[in-house]
């Protein structure tokens, strides 16, 4: 029983182990992740939608839940920018920004959210992570990075736009482009600018003046802090909220009023399916972040328990007046490089934020948004990896389609509809390819016992022997074209007086195809031709064996290729 709570609430587990030594570690990773968390979090909080402290409530509770039940020992739950866009995407279908309705709504879908990741940890459903591959990850990523982008740049501009796809946006932003409020872009373009700077170029400077690159880099990392408060003094110092320039404004200070949401708010119904997509997208993106993260380190994390750790996290963010969180890359790479050694430091980093909204909300009055969206372009440009279409075209032509489909799709119609057609993709184009699997009529390569592809290589055939080898399971889908194929082969083959079948790639043959085999079997055996199955898998056998296939078979089930081949040439001479 202890065991088992300790697999349940992992604290229980690594807290065993905690010492001096650690804490150290740990809070020294809190506060580099305290300072990148702070204005990425009121930064996501604007993607969203959101008053900007809803970001610092959302990186707080959810912090110490994710620390009690995740199973990753460095990865950072928060907002992110892909999860921030989705919720601005589901709520402004039913609710205005900025309405007591609104920020409902994002609870409310918090809430579903984590009800729905909870659920499926507890029934072991970790397993639906592999069901979106990486080609429609990084797509689906990719395009939402694009999007994001482009709908910060009307706070880099200060004019007016919306749009939920990329024409659309891209239409709105230039209609209004005659309206660019010239204070708010001197603030804008030089803080994205500033902010690419420090990404690429400030660490070589601080090798340059003797710091490690471990200090240097963690340094880099704090680089929207300095714009954060350069800004802010600026617009302070020439009241550029007078100029037209729209300023954060007065943020309440303390924590947040801990609430249940309203259960019964009308539109749960509406953001039923947009909760999935969220807790789907938020989970695949965890798992491939702690994933990542934990084999550096020789550490594994459970997608069952990252499935109850991330539900709930966004349960706590919803009695926080959160919105939906998940792990995020960047800071989950910095807790890391900085050092962080347990969920801890994730904890430590929530007090961090707890303070910031207690003590250091009235400085936020005078932060442009400008500014906040400057540090989004910059971090989710990051994001953006156009090289997948070229890695894809070159690998598989199908993983290409799945990944440009996804693309222009989520561009062009919305997150929601893109991701859905990219898993559709994927599928459809599984169940192509399962449905006409590669199949090869092998001999043996000659002084060995070892059976090849005749069009690969010189092995040695036998004029009354047809050995077919099927590189796949056989399932309702591909079953009558594997009949098919075994036909057309006999046809150029008159000669032939035994079948076999090399069943190696098979791992399961359902009942649609085991009935296809029967009836082969049965037209092979008016024919005059003995059908044999080499090689079965153990499992396949078992399931075989409880029908009459192998009693009605007409040939003989063989151990091994070669032995089946010797047997029938030995005893047909």
């Amino acid at each position: 029983m202890k065991r088992s709570l300790a697999q349940f609430m992992p604290i229980l587990d690594w807290g065993r182990t905690y010492n001096r030594q650690t804490v150290s570690s740990d809070l020294l990773a809190a506060v580099i992740v305290t300072i990148m968390l702070i204005p990425q979090s009121l930064a996501y909080a604007l993607l969203a939608g959101l008053p900007a402290q809803v970001g610092l409530y959302a990186s707080m509770l959810p912090l110490i839940a994710y620390g009690i039940f995740g199973s990753s020992r460095t990865l950072s739950v928060g907002p992110v920018a892909v999860v921030s866009l989705m919720t601005a995407t589901a709520i402004g279908q039913i609710a205005q920004t900025g309405t007591i309705g609104y920020l409902q709504a994002a609870m409310l879908l918090a809430f579903m959210s984590g009800a729905f990741l909870l659920l499926m940890g507890l029934l072991r459903m970790g397993f639906l992570a592999n069901f979106l591959s990486h080609p429609v990850i990084a797509g689906f990523i990719t395009a939402s990075g694009i999007l994001i982008a482009c709908s910060q740049l009307k706070h880099i501009l200060g004019i007016e736009a919306h749009g939920e796809n990329l024409p659309v946006l891209i239409s709105s932003l230039i209609s209004n482009l005659s309206d660019a409020n010239l204070a708010t872009v001197a603030i804008g373009v030089p803080v994205v600018l500033f902010l690419f700077w420090v990404r690429s170029g400030l660490a070589r400077v601080l090798r340059a003046v003797g710091l490690s690159a471990y200090v240097a880099n963690l340094i880099a990392k704090t680089g929207p802090v300095t714009g954060v408060l350069v800004s802010s003094f600026v617009a302070y110092r020439f009241q550029l909220g007078e100029q037209g320039v729209a300023l954060v404004g007065q943020v309440p200070v303390g924590l947040p009023v801990l609430s249940v949401p309203d259960l019964t708010h009308p539109a749960w119904r509406q953001l039923l399916v947009s909760a999935i997509f969220i807790s789907v997208i938020g989970f695949v993106e965890s798992v491939s972040v702690g994933h990542t993260l934990a084999a550096k380190r020789r550490q594994r994390i459970s997608p069952d328990q990252e499935l109850i750790g991330l539900g709930a996290a966004n349960i706590a963010s919803s009695f926080s007046g959160g919105y939906p969180v998940t792990g995020g890359f960047a800071r989950s790479v910095v807790n890391f490089d900085a050092g962080a050694q347990t969920p801890a430091a994730g904890m430590m980093a929530a007090v961090g934020i707890a303070l910031a909204a207690l003590y250091l909300t009235p400085l936020l009055a005078w932060l442009p948004n400008a500014t906040l969206a400057a540090t989004i372009i910059v971090a989710v440009l990051s994001l953006i990896d156009l090289s997948i279409l070229k890695r894809t075209w070159v690998y598989a032509k199908s993983d290409f389609v799945a990944v440009t489909t996804t693309i222009v799709v989520t561009l062009t119609m919305g997150v929601e509809t893109g991701v859905a057609c990219g898993v559709l993709a994927s599928l459809a184009l599984h169940l192509f390819k399962t449905s006409q699997p590669h199949i090869a009529v092998v001999g043996e390569v000659p002084g060995t016992e070892h059976y090849r592809n005749v069009n690969r290589h010189q092995v040695v055939t036998y004029p009354s022997i047809l050995s077919i080898r099927i590189d796949e399971s056989l399932y309702f889908a591909n079953a009558t074209y594997i009949e098919d194929q075994i036909y057309e082969l006999l046809e150029k083959k008159p000669t032939v007086k035994h079948v076999i079948l090399m069943c190696t790639a098979v791992n399961e043959i359902d009942l649609s195809a085991l009935e296809v085999l029967e009836s082969v079997n049965h037209r092979l055996m008016d024919s005059g031709i003995d059908l044999h199955l080499s090689e079965i898998k153990g499992p396949v056998m078992d399931v075989l064996e409880r029908t009459r296939f192998i009693e009605d078979l007409s040939g003989r089930v063989w151990l091994s290729q070669h032995q089946a081949e010797q047997y029938i040439i030995k005893h047909t001479q």
